[in-house]
């Protein structure tokens, strides 16, 4: 009897699921890790010499490993909570015999020994590592190799630039960021995906790329609010190598995301400092939103105190990165691009009186926006000031910035869209440690637009 002819399906359609769809359809068997990934690295092999996501791909590698994992679950073991879902990884997170550069030309070549924490927990969970993603330099703001897959000539964000393109062009379901400054929600909000940094502490950043410890948060990118529940409830844990980890127990995010609200959640629209040099385009869209959400919303303002998060934010940022970059500095510093050279001097010069000042901001900001949480699920702002500009910045983090100093968990949506195009996230944030409850609220608001239309 001639053998069964193995049925291969469309990869476009594959390419088109969610992750937890994917994630369904590999624990049951009826979709294979080989073949999903066969699928994204055709993708990946079309599109990388338009977009150059990927500072590290090996088509071989991923295909060992799905089919590693495929072997594992037809021998009727257990499977983990990401088995055989493609993930893309940000160059500064450490892999053990893979090549992780920290987009800087002095680290070409540089292959770690030990997995990062987040790596260990990836292939706990039966993830398929499918590379290293392109990031800015030292994931500081000099423009990476990646292009937007919406216009290339536009800047994809930055520094979580290639994580961001890899999931919007659908090469990966999922992806792995971090943000200091805006670095998973601006790139989100510019390439057209769904971006999530939880609250800080909750995800280990051992093995990663330190810039700035008191800001330095890993996070996720994925095409909607489940998937980066998934991978965000996967990576979560504690780790006593990092000191700002919370202990207790990972919070099941991904069961909140699909609870469905006990009512329609209210939220607090907030005109952020910078609003008023934002694109006309993003004003005009967050009106028709508002108006659209009706008596679901209403209008905050911050207190004047707030004008200081920004100076605070960047004393912090510059002052612990020309610490931890101090190796660079010694060796190369005439060699880094002019961003990251620019940012190291300045933060040599910052006095340790006025570091230690800006240090004590970050409670006394949450504690005025702990006021608005408690009348609101979240606070909906933009994730940008606007479509994505030209490929020779990275775009401005201005409406990211505060929710990375207070620690707060904030997501974005690709909600919006503007004239030419291009996309344009929606922002929420909601209170420190209430990750899950955000996730819902994004995910009913998510829901709310697919039926509005």
């Amino acid at each position: 009897m001639a053998a069964r002819a193995r049925h291969v399906p469309d990869s476009a359609a594959l390419l088109a699921l969610g992750a937890v769809e994917l994630r369904d359809r590999l624990a049951s068997g009826a979709l294979s890790a080989i073949d999903l990934t066969e699928a994204c690295i055709a993708r990946i092999e079309a599109r990388e010499p338009d977009l150059h996501a990927w500072a590290f791909f090996d088509a071989e590698f991923a295909r060992e490993q799905a089919r590693r994992l495929d072997a594992h679950r037809t021998a009727g073991r257990p499977i983990g909570a990401l088995h055989g879902l493609p993930i893309g990884l940000k160059d500064i997170i450490d892999t053990a015999k893979i090549p992780t550069a920290n987009g800087a030309p002095m680290d070409a070549g540089r292959v770690p020994t030990r997995d990062a924490y987040v790596i260990e927990r990836l292939k706990q969970a039966g993830a398929v590592l499918m590379g290293k993603t392109h990031t800015t330099e030292l994931a500081f703001m000099d423009p990476s190799p990646s292009r937007n897959p919406h216009d290339p000539s536009r800047t994809p964000g930055g520094s979580s630039a290639g994580s961001a393109v890899a999931v919007a062009d659908a090469m990966v379901p999922l992806a792995i960021g971090t943000q200091t400054g805006g670095s998973i929600i601006r790139p989100a909000s510019f390439c057209g995906v769904t971006g999530f940094k939880p609250s800080f502490g909750t995800i280990p950043r051992r093995g990663i790329l330190m810039q700035s410890p008191s800001l330095d948060t890993p996070g996720v990118f994925a095409a909607d609010v489940t998937g980066a529940a998934l991978l965000a409830e996967a990576l979560m844990g504690h780790d006593a190598t990092d000191r700002h980890t919370i202990p207790g127990p990972v919070p099941h995010l991904l069961d909140m995301a699909r609870a469905d609200a006990p009512v329609a959640p209210t939220f607090a629209f907030l005109r952020p400092p910078g609003w008023d040099a934002a694109d006309p385009e993003l004003h005009a869209a967050f009106a028709e939103l508002v108006e659209a959400l009706g008596d679901r919303v209403f209008e905050v303002e911050l207190p004047d105190v707030f004008a200081e998060a920004a100076p605070a934010r960047r004393r912090i940022n510059l002052a612990e990165m020309s610490r931890h970059y101090d190796r660079y500095w010694r060796l190369g510093g005439d060699t880094l691009g002019p961003e990251i050279r620019a940012a190291i001097e300045e933060g040599r010069g910052i006095a340790a009186r006025d570091y230690l000042a800006a240090c004590d901001w970050p409670d006394v900001l949450y504690a005025a926006l702990a006021e608005i949480f408690a009348r609101c699920d979240a606070i909906l702002c933009p994730a940008a000031p606007g479509p994505a500009p030209g490929h020779e910045t990275t775009g401005d983090p201005v409406f990211n910035g505060l929710w990375t100093l207070t620690g707060t968990p904030a997501v974005t949506l690709p909600l919006l869209v503007s004239g030419s195009g291009l996309p344009m996230g929606v922002q929420l944030t909601g209170p420190r440690g209430d990750d899950g409850r955000l996730l819902r609220t994004a995910r009913w608001l998510e829901t709310w637009a697919d039926t509005e239309g």
